[in-house]
């Protein structure tokens, strides 16, 4: 694995080769020029005015975009805000996909404004929010910059033509371990959830299809095909690593901090976390595909109900613009979906280029799954998994 440069390095030398998208490109590629227009709303959308909204509002995830050199301004943003004169406030609320959507429910079930424009959320729940209604179609005239999504995320079965999301990131679940403590590398799921010596120092993940699809893997079933019985064995693993201890506890992103300050030895982990926030502070932390398999995911951009169509639309088409998505990525070091932004890395850092977390070999996606997407919502299967975490 090349050891990433650091935040601070990446943002000076960004600094001085970043890119830019003039306004005018901007806004000829999005139909507008100032004056007010619409296109014909379509089922699941509101009417689209091609006009800028004075705000955009956007709901990620923690640590899931570039910051300043001295972590107070994020220069994605402040750079759309400067070439559009659209305000963006840019929330870091989602921390795991039901806990979000827990607090918004309600609101979105009625038909209501929930006063997020972009809301980013992993693939089974993207596919929940588009099968209830609860978001609009994308304004595909704004986005001309789709074409450059990369071609194994153009039709996933949940949204066939990407009517309704784009893609954000997409990363690997695998294991963060810490060599420093464990005494060497902590590859299997077995090792995780069964070696004495990690007893209490192991966190997982809340996310079901992350830790049900690894542990699924580990134990002989297929998590791109879940069956009772493959589910019954791997919950039964979770269940006796909790029983005894084994697991500290289960996680969104606070595992971060845990892995950082040395309280947590092992953990389920996302591949960009580890080498965006973690090993810059700790470099004792690596990052490892699990043996059996690691869990392959997607996290999308969505316009939930009372989002502004366009705004939201011109701002994906910004972000996926090579030069702009090379940016974002250099520091979140997750898997690009946008193509050409390998070849806009290598101008900002050679290194970031070669990083196999942004742009996996053929032979570490050879060993990653899809999670099976029916399996993530199956609500018996749901229930069993928080009965045993205890979230």
């Amino acid at each position: 694995m090349t050891h990433p440069i650091t935040r601070r390095e990446l943002l000076r030398r960004a600094a001085v080769g970043g890119a830019a998208v003039s306004l005018p490109s901007i806004l000829a590629a999005c139909g507008g020029d100032g004056i007010e227009g619409q296109t014909a709303a379509q089922p699941g959308t509101t009417t689209v005015r091609k006009e800028l909204a004075a705000e955009l509002v956007i709901a990620n995830w923690p640590f899931y975009i570039d910051l300043s050199e001295d972590e107070k301004t994020r220069p994605t943003i402040d750079q759309f805000t400067a070439e559009t004169g659209v305000r963006v406030r840019y929330l870091e609320e989602v921390n795991d996909n039901e806990e979000w959507f827990g607090k918004y429910q309600a609101q979105l079930a009625q038909g209501d404004d929930i006063g997020r424009d972009i809301v980013v959320l992993t693939d089974w729940m993207a596919a929940r929010m588009i099968r209830l209604g609860y978001v609009q179609k994308k304004d595909k005239s704004a986005i001309p910059n789709e074409e450059n999504l990369v071609e194994s995320l153009r039709s996933p079965g949940w949204d066939p033509q990407r009517e309704f999301s784009l893609p954000w990131q997409s990363g690997m679940t695998g294991i963060a371990y810490n060599k420093k403590l464990t005494g060497g590398p902590v590859t299997t799921i077995e090792q995780l959830l069964t070696d004495p010596k990690l007893k209490g120092k192991v966190t997982m993940l809340t996310e079901m299809p992350d830790t049900m699809g690894v542990t699924i893997a580990a134990t002989g079933g297929d998590p791109e095909n879940v069956t009772p019985e493959a589910f019954d064995a791997a919950i039964e693993m979770i269940r006796q690593a909790v029983e005894s201890g084994q697991i500290r506890r289960f996680t969104g992103n606070e595992y971060v901090e845990d892995m950082v300050a040395g309280n947590v030895w092992a953990a389920l982990a996302w591949s960009g976390d580890v080498i965006s926030s973690i090993q810059p502070e700790n470099p004792d932390v690596e990052f490892a595909v699990v043996e059996t398999g690691s869990h392959l995911w997607t996290d999308n951009m969505l316009i939930p109900l009372g989002g502004d169509v366009f705004t939201a639309s011109t701002f994906m088409n910004f972000v996926y613009d090579p030069a702009i998505a090379a940016q974002i990525e250099a520091y979140v070091y997750y898997v690009a979906p946008v193509e050409g932004a390998k070849e806009a890395i290598a101008e900002i850092d050679e290194a970031a280029a070669e990083s196999p977390l942004i742009f996996p070999p053929a032979e570490t996606l050879e060993n990653t799954f899809i999670f099976d997407a029916e399996a993530a919502d199956d609500p018996d299967y749901k229930e069993q998994f928080q009965a045993v975490i205890g979230v």
